[in-house]
């Protein structure tokens, strides 16, 4: 046999040397490969921020919602609802509905519930109005399970907010909910809701999550317990029946909106959730403690909203804008210098789009509080200081002249029949007979259908303050501008509506 058919060490070493060369191609390759991936992978961004991140700086960023805690790596989301999960409450409202005979075999009772959280620690929750509205007895069931009966303390349909309060059990301790800044959300942040959705399946405490949809919404429509002052934030963090006085949260836990309704074919979540910024909270809960009532701001202007024309005639560079219409005689609005065809383009501090915006921005300021006002007049922008008045106060000033009319004997003291509505002197024991806010004005008893005033949408229950710019307080003074009023072919009316929200109607004869 041959040696040469034996491996041998130097034929080994010759083997190795030879094969040597092509290992050092595969490693120069691989490596070169390994550098062009992480070139790519960094998308060519030689600045520090290139350089890879632990999950916990990545949370930190806002890129991913990871963040570490305790070694492990969880949605920040955890951290928000371990935190303030058991302020949330659930709160059920009974309500008597209208008596039924004695020989009705079920209950004359009607029964709601909602959510709601406490914002203070001595039992103060905020809630929605319309989970309480006409509650004759309300009973709050704790994170704990503790069952408390509850009292209103205030509510205000106006924004659909109201304020109950509990007694605390000496060994519960109460988790409090703190307010968080609404006004510099923005599209696209993060959202949280907790509520109790279908109640009667007992979904306490179910959270969603979803983000900041939209801000500023107005002008929807609720049915019967719409609130007149809007400015909603959208979500599509799922909100169901039940939800109602339910926190909406930040990634600080901090409630920035009270969610309230949505907007569904079906009546349950479809992605279209709408809560109440917490600045009108911040506004008006210290009235609704103090006085059980929202106190209201009240610039005395009655305002139409901009268009194209008028815009580019005052060398706007947007469609934005109110136009002051008409001003209420010695108003705050008239002692500021306030004049009619002014355009207030900011109120505050704030910008202004558009009349809806202007008048919740007026409402949340308080009596007496001097404010900033910039209004463009023949093109150019002028600022203006108001004082702003109390639109309750407003309201009620005319007390006295509000008996004219009702004396017997005395000329126009019955009911009357103008422009399709039977009219009669408003008074105090009317106003305490409805259950209403007195004002001095007319009110209309019945409108009939067809007739001018039924055109221009006015309803029973309205109550007339002005006609053409004249307060009205009588039968007679309705009868001394209608003969001016038929010459122009309309008429103007300053209205309070059977909602509360004072608005304008033009009636054409």
């Amino acid at each position: 046999m041959s040696t040469n058919n034996l491996p041998t060490v130097e034929g080994d070493r010759g083997t190795r040397e030879h094969r040597r060369p092509h290992l050092y191609k595969l490693i120069i390759v691989a490596v070169c490969f390994t550098c062009v991936g992480l070139l790519i992978a960094s998308r060519f961004d030689f600045s520090g921020s290139s350089v890879a991140q632990s999950p916990t700086n990545i949370g930190q960023t806002g890129a991913y919602p990871v963040v570490e805690r305790n070694g492990e790596y969880e949605s920040p989301f955890v951290a928000v609802v371990e935190k303030v999960q058991s302020a949330v409450v659930n709160v059920s409202a009974r309500s008597r509905e209208t008596q039924l005979p004695w020989w009705h075999q079920g209950s004359n009772y009607g029964m709601s519930a909602g959510s709601g959280f406490f914002f203070r620690e001595d039992g103060y929750i905020l809630t929605n109005n319309h989970v309480v509205k006409d509650a004759d007895k309300l009973t709050v069931t704790t994170a704990s399970g503790y069952r408390y009966p509850a009292k209103l303390v205030g509510s205000d349909p106006g924004t659909d907010l109201a304020v109950i309060k509990i007694e605390p059990k000496s060994d519960e301790k109460i988790v409090v909910i703190p307010f968080g800044d609404s006004d510099n959300l923005k599209v696209g942040d993060w959202a949280i809701a907790i509520g109790n959705p279908f109640p009667q399946q007992g979904l306490d405490r179910t959270v969603t999550v979803g983000v900041i949809s939209a801000v500023g919404r107005g002008d929807l429509n609720f049915g019967e317990e719409t609130p007149f002052y809007q400015s909603y934030i959208q979500t599509d963090a799922s909100i169901n029946p039940g939800n109602s006085g339910g926190p909406l949260l930040n990634l600080k836990g901090e409630c920035v909106g009270i969610n309230s309704a949505i907007s569904s074919p079906t009546g349950s979540s479809v992605g279209i959730g709408f809560a109440i910024p917490i600045s009108f909270a911040r506004s008006i809960v210290p009235d609704l403690i103090a006085t059980g009532k929202a106190s209201r701001g009240w610039l005395g202007v009655w305002l139409d909203d901009i268009t194209e024309s008028e815009a580019q005639l005052a060398g706007l560079n947007e469609v934005k804008g109110v136009v002051v219409d008409s001003l209420f005689p010695n108003s705050p609005a008239e002692k500021a210098g306030v004049k009619p065809g002014d355009i207030v383009v900011a109120f505050n501090g704030h910008p202004v789009a558009n009349r809806r915006e202007l008048s919740v921005q007026v409402s949340t300021v308080k009596k007496g509080q001097p404010v900033p006002m910039d209004v463009v007049r023949d093109g150019e922008q002028v600022r203006l200081s108001t004082v702003i008045g109390d639109r309750e106060q407003f309201l009620t000033s005319s007390e006295s002249a509000g008996n004219l009319g009702r004396r017997a004997g005395e000329p126009g003291a019955g009911n009357r029949t103008w422009l399709g509505m039977e009219l009669t002197p408003f008074t105090v024991e009317k106003a305490r007979s409805l259950g209403a806010e007195f004002v001095a004005g007319l009110y209309v008893e019945q409108v009939f259908a067809g007739t001018p005033a039924d055109n221009a949408s006015i309803t029973r229950g309205t109550v007339i303050l002005q006609v053409e710019g004249d307060a009205v307080k009588t039968i007679d003074d309705i009868l001394r501008v209608q003969k001016a009023a038929a010459q122009d072919g309309r008429v103007s009316l300053i209205v309070v509506e059977p909602d509360g929200a004072i608005a304008r109607k033009v009636v054409r004869l």
